[in-house]
């Protein structure tokens, strides 16, 4: 049976709701956020975060949450929208690390800089030079570190081969990963395009679709943490595709014909 229409006022009042929740969060982010400490900063995040998943009438799943991250952790996890950073923020606070094109996005973009996101210039192997010890001072100062190695975002429905380059940071760190794997579905389990960010589409044509949607279920499913130190990153790479395909049921990337490049410049 076919899910009702979300009526037009009620998209509106979300739009509107949203962008007060927006300006209210770059506020937070320049006034109060750099007077807090750690904890503080995490929990006003996490709050947040929530408040604007609740707007949206997302609701958070997490089957086996784990009850602590390991030290000197890297969150890796696939990628299918926009959204995601939020539904990690409700859960785990942590740093991010984005394309430098998000940075230039109305309110969330700035919102995003405030909160700590760390800016990659895809192509510019020196600039991943200089994240990279950017992310691995994160992880030395006890900061939980988060990244989508696919490189782009995808429906939910397959993965893309993860780029190895940026596993590096974690090995010269002697961090552990865990790999998080994100499904957006409908109330009953149904897979759900209506978070989906891909190919041309605009943030306001992605923001309509979320607003449009009755009920959004995201479910963050935690596979078992994987040490970093002494490995090779094409290996550490494998491994969190395999741990994050497994829990989504997909098959891993690697396994298909194709492989994403690493960005100019890196080392193999």
């Amino acid at each position: 049976m076919r899910a009702r229409a979300t009526p037009l006022r009620v998209r509106v009042l979300r739009l509107l709701r949203l962008a007060g929740h927006l300006l209210a969060g770059s506020w937070v982010t320049w006034a109060r956020i750099p007077r807090l400490d750690a904890a503080a900063r995490e929990r006003e995040i996490r709050r947040w975060s929530r408040a604007l998943l609740d707007i949206l009438n997302v609701r958070l799943r997490l089957p086996e949450e784990p009850v602590a991250l390991p030290p000197r952790c890297v969150l890796v996890s696939n990628h299918v929208s926009w959204l995601d950073v939020f539904v990690v923020f409700a859960v785990r606070p942590a740093v991010f690390v984005a394309k430098s094109d998000v940075r230039r996005w109305p309110l969330v973009g700035g919102l995003c800089a405030r909160a700590g996101t760390l800016f990659i210039e895809r192509g510019n192997g020196r600039h991943a030079l200089h994240i990279n010890g950017q992310v691995a001072a994160t992880l030395a100062a006890g900061r939980v570190f988060a990244v989508y190695p696919e490189g782009t975002t995808t429906d939910g429905r397959t993965m893309r081969p993860f780029h190895r380059a940026l596993f590096q940071p974690a090995i010269d760190a002697a961090a552990t990963l865990q790999p998080v794997a994100i499904r957006y579905t409908d109330p009953g389990g149904a897979w759900s395009g209506a978070p989906i960010y891909v190919d041309d589409m605009s943030l306001g044509d992605s923001l309509w679709r979320l607003v449009s949607t009755r009920e959004l279920v995201a479910e963050l499913r935690f596979a078992a943490p994987i040490a970093a130190a002494g490995m090779h990153r094409r290996e550490l790479a494998r491994r969190a595709e395999t741990a994050i395909a497994a829990a989504l049921g997909l098959p891993p990337p690697h396994t298909t014909p194709g492989r994403a490049p690493d960005p100019p410049g890196a080392p193999p």
